[in-house]
């Protein structure tokens, strides 16, 4: 009955990589059908392991590096070349990213994109003028104010001296240079992949929606919130191509407002699986599949606004089938994911988050198999036809 499963989770943050996640669900599944065919397309969003996926799907390398973190301090990263189009691909993560950030550094007042920006040069240094960046999973909110002033423009204050990097130097903004800026850019596309629903400004704007997750405090965010706001008129009178709309553009949040920064720089925000997942020939192979399992860190309200198991269901559904998605955590409106048709927690008794994290592939795994072995036995349970004149209990109607 289920002889092929595809298998097409997105990681789970400072747990699993994407990777990782299918392997892990891979095992569960292989425990109930070991015959089965199991199509496993670990599904990259732009964040954590967007890099090494192309590459991998397209016969390219990563290209390894000395950057900036987020927190300052010189580290090891990388960048993709791909095998198929000349193009190379940034993710933000690999060198900004919220896991490269130590938990008693969280501050998204601080931390800076400044590495970003080295990785680009670093990519315009093998002669490629076709760039990709992945948006997700940042550790920053400063707009990309950092990788701007690495490809050479200066961010000035009211003396003309250069900001310190961080997103909470932005409220003192006043003037962008960019008599310095890479010439290579101006003969280079840009591409942006990132989630068209996040914003820089405004109500939803990235420092509200994200700032407490990356460790602000209630203050912090309206300081960040000011800073983004202050950052987007400078940005839009002295850099950004006309009628670029830096504040309230599809996408101009993304990675804490990098793509704010790179639109500035003329850069197309394109929604990440638009761009991502046309490698992956994904429709095709959930096309062929008896049962599509994805899964994420997360399943909640959010999970629709541009999330893997929203984008995963959503493509099933084009060819009618089942869909079941395994989530660390089940929150607010998990059972309502267009496209979902049964949702799954891993976590099978109260434990710490330390916990969680470390065994995930182990809950992964488990959780799986106890899915699958539901799935089975629904599959086996008779159905009886309604007896004439019965009434069913109150509960049940």
């Amino acid at each position: 009955m289920l002889e092929r499963v595809v298998v097409a989770p997105s990681g789970f943050k400072e747990s699993l990589s994407a990777e990782a996640a299918a392997d892990a669900i891979t095992a569960g599944v292989r425990r109930v059908l070991p015959e089965a065919e199991i199509d496993p397309v670990p599904l990259v969003d732009g964040g954590e392991g967007t890099a090494a996926a192309l590459a991998a799907a397209t016969g390219g390398r990563l290209v390894a590096v000395t950057a900036t973190g987020p927190v300052g301090a010189r580290l090891g990263t990388h960048f993709a070349l791909l095998g198929t189009d000349g193009t190379a691909v940034v993710e933000m993560a690999a060198v900004a990213g919220l896991s490269l950030v130590p938990r008693a550094l969280r501050d998204p007042g601080a931390t800076t994109t400044y590495g970003v920006g080295e990785l680009l040069r670093a990519a315009l240094d093998t002669g490629v003028r076709r760039i990709l960046v992945g948006c997700g999973d940042s550790g920053t909110s400063d707009g990309g104010a950092g990788a701007l002033q690495a490809l050479g423009a200066r961010l000035l204050d009211a003396d003309g001296r250069e900001l310190p990097h961080g997103g909470r130097e932005l409220v003192r903004l006043v003037r962008v240079d960019a008599s310095g800026l890479d010439p290579r850019l101006r003969d280079t596309e840009l591409r942006v992949a990132c989630n068209p629903y996040n914003v820089l400004c405004g109500e939803r704007g990235v420092a509200r929606v994200f700032g407490p997750q990356k460790g602000a405090t209630p203050a912090q965010v309206e300081q960040l919130s000011a800073g983004l706001e202050n950052f987007a008129y400078v940005l839009t009178r002295d850099l950004a191509p006309p009628g670029t709309d830096l504040r309230q553009g599809p996408g101009t949040g993304a990675s804490g407002g990098l793509g704010a920064g790179l639109a500035a720089l003329g850069a197309r925000l394109l929604p990440r699986f638009e761009v991502l997942l046309g490698h992956l020939d994904l429709d095709a192979r959930l096309a062929r599949a008896d049962l599509v399992i994805t899964a994420e860190g997360a399943l909640d309200h959010q999970t629709p606004r541009g999330k893997v198991p929203a984008e995963v269901a959503r493509r099933a559904k084009l060819s009618g089938r089942p869909v079941l998605a395994l989530a660390g955590t089940l929150g607010e409106g998990a059972h309502e994911v267009p496209g979902v048709d049964a949702c799954h927690g891993i976590v099978p008794a109260p434990m710490e988050l330390a916990e969680a994290l470390v065994r995930g592939a182990e809950l992964l795994t488990d959780a799986t198999e106890r899915a699958v072995r539901i799935i089975l036995l629904g599959a086996r349970l008779p159905t009886h036809p309604a007896v004439a004149g019965t009434r069913l209990p109150s509960a049940v109607r």
